[in-house]
């Protein structure tokens, strides 16, 4: 949750994007039952500006028995990569990892639990192309063997989308350190680097729902789409 939410800005411009509306609720409070639901105990929220005021409004959002852990990101202007490493040295392996900014049913962590190889990364891949939003905007991949082969937004060969929710490895931290120029890197630099090394796994979330919240329309989508999330 270290982003700024720029490109939400015209339609919340006050608002911290996590807590931004969708159906009557915040964002993230989605996220947070998804978690609750897969019996997570323990949510580390990595912030950026605002982080404290973020923090306590997120806070009474979770159930009194998930313990919240915000971890401040004191170089919230780079990439995603460099959020996950202000993680490293504060959360025990193997651990989920999700966008502050997606909705998710629950079903897709149960599934990565199911078939994770807990020493490699696992991706939860959407090979339902067909229904993504906004398909231009996507994270693409290539998979091969249930191993992921290529990951860009401008893959002109793929055959799944990154859902952005992973179980990932101690050894995720190494190689995002690997990934490094300028003290800089993509959460899908250090992907990259992981599949090269056949340290990357795809697994497909079949019928499950989820999307990203990152524009007005992917917002107004959303807002369509909350009742699968609702209790």
């Amino acid at each position: 949750m270290a982003g700024t939410g720029s490109r939400l800005r015209g339609s919340a411009n006050t608002i911290a994007k996590p807590l931004i509306p969708i159906a009557g609720r915040p964002l993230i409070s989605y996220a947070i039952d998804s978690f609750d639901r897969a019996g997570v105990r323990t949510l580390h929220a990595v912030v950026g500006p605002s982080g404290d005021e973020l923090a306590a409004a997120v806070a009474p959002l979770l159930p009194v028995h998930m313990r919240f852990r915000p971890i401040l990101n004191p170089n919230w202007q780079k990439q995603n990569g460099v959020s996950l490493l202000t993680a490293a040295g504060k959360v025990s392996a193997p651990f989920f990892l999700a966008m502050g900014d997606h909705l998710f049913e629950a079903s897709i962590l149960h599934r990565l639990m199911a078939q994770a190889d807990r020493s490699r990364l696992n991706l939860a891949i959407d090979q339902k192309i067909d229904s993504i939003f906004d398909l231009d905007d996507a994270m693409k991949v290539q998979t091969q063997d249930n191993l992921i082969v290529a990951i860009g937004k401008k893959l002109e060969d793929y055959n799944a989308i990154d859902t952005g929710i992973f179980l990932c490895p101690e050894i995720m931290f190494d190689y995002l350190r690997r990934a490094l120029k300028d003290d800089d890197c993509s959460l899908a630099d250090g992907v990259r680097l992981m599949a090269a090394d056949g340290n990357a796994l795809a697994i497909d979330i079949g019928d499950a729902w989820w999307q990203d919240v990152d524009t007005p329309e992917m917002l107004a989508r959303a807002e369509q789409e909350a009742k699968r999330l609702q209790l």
